[in-house]
């Protein structure tokens, strides 16, 4: 089993306003909206944006949430340093966090259980 592409791109900023009106202007439609400096934006049928509003004193990230569809069926090769293995996340979906060979850190995503 492998993974099925980016499901989803996390990223952080310093204004979220800014940043919500910035992908607005390209295209993207608001998925969600939290109300607290948070939201989900998605064009047409792509991957996931997901941006959050970060502290000042915080250099803002970005994150890449690869597509697993089946997490039981995963069985990283040895090539793959797992860092944490499959979790419930507290926005539905289930996640595990791997290392590349340059100490970046990716995240897979998969559908919750049952």
């Amino acid at each position: 089993m492998a993974t099925e592409g980016i499901e989803a791109v996390f990223l952080e900023t310093h204004n979220w306003g800014k940043s919500a009106k910035f992908f607005q202007a390209l295209g993207f439609e608001m998925d969600v909206t939290t109300g607290d400096g948070s939201g989900v934006f998605r064009n047409g049928e792509g991957t996931y944006l997901v941006v959050v509003e970060v502290p000042e004193d915080r250099e803002p990230g970005v994150q890449i949430a690869l597509r697993v569809p089946d997490p039981d069926g995963l069985r990283p090769d040895s090539a793959v340093e797992v860092v944490t293995p499959f979790e419930d996340t507290h926005y539905g979906t289930r996640e595990m966090t791997v290392r590349d060979p340059d100490g970046r850190l990716w995240s897979l995503q998969a559908p919750p259980k049952g």
